[in-house]
């Protein structure tokens, strides 16, 4: 089967024929993947940035949000069926460890499995799956594999960061830190919830015109330098707020939005951090105590609550599901060596919305056609 490859951290991702593999467990399927997301947390995979890849060691396959057709199964599974249409979330939860079973958290499950991180990922044809019938989600028919793919892990998790985190309520005001995949998700969400005000900040005048058709309500442009403090300072010049924003959520994962996130947050208001920093930030705690200031992490979500629901949602054509549908966030389908493109790329920037892997076989007369199309 084809797979992209790298085989050091920062280095060339290659597509190259690799075998297809063999079923890790009973429990386990084997899902042929018809459509996967590029992801800012794949490209931390990459660069090295995550214990866990690093841990699975090298040559290392990247990929954790997408959808397929199961091919095969083992003998323990028995909810999953061969020819089954599957989204896959990319938290692979015990179910019997303490966090899954006492407290009812399998977002931090202490076993939890990750296609992508712990074992190689979906920038491939074929992928093996364990614990399957625990995880893995049926598609409701009308629900295409691009929409579920899209909802594999951005979208789910600012679902789990805006509702179940961030405890948003209707009328209540939103910031968002960053205009990624996640934060546009937090935008659509918030709006979908029924924000009064929802502020989206960025660097990018693309990312934040995006966000304002998504919903946004204000948009703030900062520069990459900026202190945090700074950028508090032009958020407070706008008045948007009288004494800050009920909820404040980083989607961005830098120092500097974690702490504006902070202090754009009203006294006993919640910052949820759903992005992941890997640059520890200087979070003011005398602000935190002094205002009594939630800061919540959130980390995924829960795919056998969350993804059915959502999946249920897209596929009634009812009630918010034309504000969530996650295609709006979709910015292009490239194939397999694109995607290694659009990967590497992101050295220099993101993409506007998601670029999702949907074909495997390269054009032959436009092998790499991708950069004429973000």
């Amino acid at each position: 089967m084809k797979a992209a490859v790298y085989e050091e951290f920062g280095g060339p991702i290659r597509v190259r024929q690799v075998p297809i593999p063999s079923l890790p467990s009973d429990d386990a399927v084997l899902i042929q993947v018809m459509a996967t997301g590029v992801c800012r947390s794949d490209w931390h995979g990459w660069k090295g940035h995550d214990d866990d890849v690093k841990n699975c060691g090298l040559p290392f396959c990247p990929g954790h949000e997408f959808s397929g057709i199961v091919v095969q199964r083992g003998q323990r599974v028995s909810k999953i069926q061969v020819g089954d249409r599957v989204a896959v979330p990319f938290i692979l939860s015990c179910g019997d460890c303490f966090y899954c079973s006492e407290r009812n958290q399998p977002t931090i499950c202490a076993r939890q499995k990750q296609p992508g991180f712990t074992q190689w990922g979906s920038f491939a044809e074929y992928v093996a799956i364990p614990r399957a019938d625990r995880n893995l989600c049926r598609m409701p028919e009308g629900v295409s594999f691009l929409q579920a793919a899209a909802l594999g892990c951005r979208f789910t998790t600012a679902y789990r960061a805006v509702y179940q985190q961030g405890q948003l309520q209707t009328e209540q005001s939103v910031a968002v830190f960053g205009c990624g995949g996640v934060g546009l998700s937090c935008i659509m969400l918030a709006l979908a919830k029924g924000a009064s005000t929802i502020l989206a900040v960025d660097v990018s005048s693309d990312a934040l015109a995006k966000a304002k058709s998504l919903g946004a309500t204000h948009t703030v442009q900062v520069q990459g330098k900026q202190s945090s403090q700074e950028i508090t300072q032009i958020i407070q010049q706008l008045s948007i707020t009288l004494d800050g924003f009920d909820l404040t959520l980083d989607a961005a994962g830098f120092a500097t939005t974690s702490e504006a996130a902070v202090y754009a947050t009203r006294p006993g208001g919640r910052m949820v951090q759903v992005g992941l920093p890997h640059t520890p930030p200087s979070i003011p705690m005398a602000r935190v105590a002094g205002k009594e200031i939630h800061i919540v992490g959130s980390h995924g979500f829960d795919g056998s609550r969350v993804l059915p629901e959502l999946l249920t949602l897209i596929a009634s054509n009812q009630g918010s599901q034309q504000t969530l549908d996650p295609l709006q966030l979709v910015h292009a389908q490239v194939t397999l060596t694109e995607g290694c493109v659009a990967l590497e790329a992101m050295d220099r920037k993101s993409p506007l919305g998601m670029v999702m892997i949907t074909s495997f076989e390269d054009d032959p007369k436009n092998p790499v056609a991708l950069k004429g199309r973000l």
